[in-house]
């Protein structure tokens, strides 16, 4: 009897978590049809036939938050952002950085580590891809471009935020 209930739980988990995964694909395909749709109607997306890079963040934002992964890796981290002096230069990954997209530096993860940063103040979060090293300054943990801190930032005034940081896990 004790087999069977543990039989009947094992396939109920299973269906369960089956229905979620579809439902998670189903979602993610109807994203990139929207997003694909406005990519090839919109003015502004296509130059010269190659999609923006606004376009092609927005799906990867889209899929990486409908399945949501994310391991937990620092909470209560000072977090800043890059002075715009720094735009056009080249970053330790070798990729030339840009204010405003949504890229990080960090001290120890990996280049090309895709980072949700939360904002502890107000619940807000913004996805980010590693190309730096840095916050050269011993109590900041992450250095968030300008447009992905000023996104979830309470007061854009301020230089700094307490923030919680999640790694997306494969």
């Amino acid at each position: 009897m004790k087999k069977f209930i543990t039989l009947l739980l094992f396939f109920g988990l299973t269906t369960s978590a089956l229905a979620q995964v579809i439902a998670a694909t189903k979602q993610i395909s109807s994203a990139q049809k929207a997003i694909n749709t406005k990519a090839t109607t919109g003015k502004d997306t296509i130059r010269k036939g190659r999609v923006s890079s606004e376009v092609q963040e927005k799906k990867l934002d889209s899929v990486i938050t409908s399945l949501e992964i994310y391991k937990p890796y620092k909470k209560a981290a000072h977090a800043s952002y890059y002075a715009d002096k720094f735009t056009g230069k080249r970053t330790s990954s070798g990729s030339r950085f840009d204010n405003n997209k949504y890229t990080a530096a960090h001290k120890k993860l990996p280049f090309g580590t895709i980072v949700k940063v939360t904002n502890e103040k107000n619940g807000k979060s913004v996805i980010v891809e590693i190309t730096d090293r840095g916050p050269f300054v011993k109590s900041r943990e992450i250095d968030l471009s300008k447009r992905a801190f000023m996104d979830i930032a309470t007061n854009k005034g301020s230089g700094g935020m307490l923030v919680t940081i999640e790694v997306l896990t494969k």
